[in-house]
């Protein structure tokens, strides 16, 4: 497999990951105003979301500095 496929596939993860972490929020989000969860345990989740797309932010910075440093 060559370099850029393997990235081309990093980087197919990482979009798939941080669109399953914005449904799952959207979903829960969705089922907690349904159930009438209280405001904390909506923010709770609020808070697992913020988690994901920073992890998600956090994958794709390594990406990039993985793309520079192949470029050099």
């Amino acid at each position: 497999m060559s370099r850029d496929s393997e990235e081309a596939r990093k980087g197919r993860r990482i979009a798939v990951f941080i669109a399953g972490v914005g449904l799952l929020w959207i979903l829960v989000t969705a089922i907690g105003a349904e159930y009438g969860w209280s405001q904390r345990t909506r923010a709770l989740f609020d808070l697992a979301a913020l988690v994901g797309f920073g992890a998600g932010l956090w994958m794709t910075y390594q990406l990039w500095r993985a793309r520079q440093t192949d470029k050099d």
